[in-house]
């Protein structure tokens, strides 16, 4: 069954990819954000994942067709709050190795789908909670996005120049990286641990949480007294001359990171600065610096400059837009992106030897593959009924 083919509009598509996790099993109950993008990982690796859309969709407003998030899934329509609906979800759940939620805490119990009726069921079952505040705290029923949730971590309060306020760093810091792939660590690390005799358990990924992990060395800098508590001051946050942005005579930008004193040698001669730069390693003379590198960078144009850093080891890139970034050579030569459908977008990540992810699924349609997983996992009480009409692509 691992690799059955299943029909669609466009043609026939593999029911499962054949990364590393081939032949694992995923309930994702749908939801925004972090929960389906670390679902997608898991898809992009191999899963099969059968993402459990309510009637009437998410109620963001954007066609499935281009939420990429829900790559290399198949859905499935059920009404949790149908007598029937929660016993869909736990069959499911009997036949799956991982559930993925993202509800607030409460929720998934009020529906009859918490941990305890499907942990009854599968006592192997991973469920995996994906959360902003976490399952407890004073927090943990309020509303919130991920702005909220990175700035009382601090990790808002890091980013950003000297004389101006934070910035927002879009919503990756927050929702994918101390979220979705804090999530998909644990329920991978919990498989583990079932698959080799353990019980299930139940993996509490919280932003918050993940979002403070991920400034574990900034807090061991902090302490040693290498980090001060402020923006724009630091080796690593813009507050180094070396180690930043500067505009370019067409209002592009170049990326400076040249901390090492081999790589800084070349970057100032490259440059055409080393006989003036002042010293490197003295601090009070940093905002001098700073001028002649920014004086020096506005009197050409970001390809110009490109071409001048081309081959070095300076540790120097231009600062390319979501839509230059596919046609970068290096980026172009290792196909880290790709076109799926006519949709330019990032190949699955990490890459494995022997078992490469891919993306052979277009994103899923709600309900278009109940027939399907029905038939695939042994549900034909799945399939019947108006909840399991696929949404016809606008």
């Amino acid at each position: 069954m691992l690799h059955q083919l299943c029909h669609s509009a466009g043609g026939l598509m593999t029911a499962t990819g054949t990364g590393p996790l081939a032949g694992v099993r995923v309930v994702e109950l749908a939801g925004i954000g972090p929960g389906p993008f670390a679902a997608m990982l898991l898809a992009d690796l191999g899963a099969d994942v059968v993402r459990v859309d309510r009637p009437g969709g998410a109620g963001l407003g954007i066609d499935p067709a281009y939420d990429l998030t829900n790559r290399n899934k198949r859905s499935v329509i059920v009404d949790l709050k149908a007598p029937e609906g929660p016993g869909l979800v736990l069959d499911l759940v009997e036949r799956a190795d991982i559930l993925i939620e993202g509800y607030r805490p409460g929720v998934a119990e009020r529906l009859g789908v918490g941990p305890e009726p499907c942990l009854g069921r599968n006592p192997r079952l991973v469920y995996g909670r994906m959360t902003g505040w976490g399952q407890e705290g004073p927090l943990a029923q309020r509303a919130g996005h991920d702005i909220a949730y990175i700035a009382i971590t601090g990790t808002l309060g890091m980013i950003g120049g000297v004389d101006g306020g934070p910035v927002v760093p879009a919503n990756l810091v927050g929702d994918y990286a101390g979220g979705s792939l804090y999530l998909v660590i644990g329920v991978l690390a919990a498989l583990q641990h079932a698959r080799g005799g353990g019980a299930g358990q139940v993996v509490d990924a919280a932003i918050v949480d993940g979002t403070a992990h991920l400034a574990t060395m900034i807090h061991g800098m902090l302490a040693a007294g290498g980090w001060q508590d402020r923006r724009g001051a630091n080796l690593l946050d813009g507050g180094c001359p070396f180690y930043g942005t500067y505009e370019t005579s067409d209002g592009q930008y170049m990326a400076v990171g040249s901390l090492e004193q081999r790589f800084y040698d070349e970057f100032t001669g490259l440059l055409g600065i080393q006989e003036v730069a002042p010293a490197r390693k003295d601090l009070a003379r940093w905002p001098e610096l700073r001028t002649v590198i920014a004086e020096r960078f506005r009197t050409r144009t970001r390809e110009e400059w490109t071409a001048v850093f081309e081959g070095s080891d300076a540790c120097v890139a231009p600062v390319l837009s979501l839509q230059e970034a596919p046609q970068h050579p290096h980026l172009a030569a290792r196909a880290t992106f790709t076109a799926h459908g006519g949709t330019t977008q990032p190949a699955p990540a990490p890459r494995f030897s022997a078992t490469p992810g891919s993306i052979h699924r277009p994103p899923a349609l709600p309900g278009a593959d109940t027939a399907d997983v029905a038939r695939d996992w042994d549900l034909p009480e799945l399939a019947p009924g108006p909840a399991s009409t696929p949404v016809q692509e606008a």
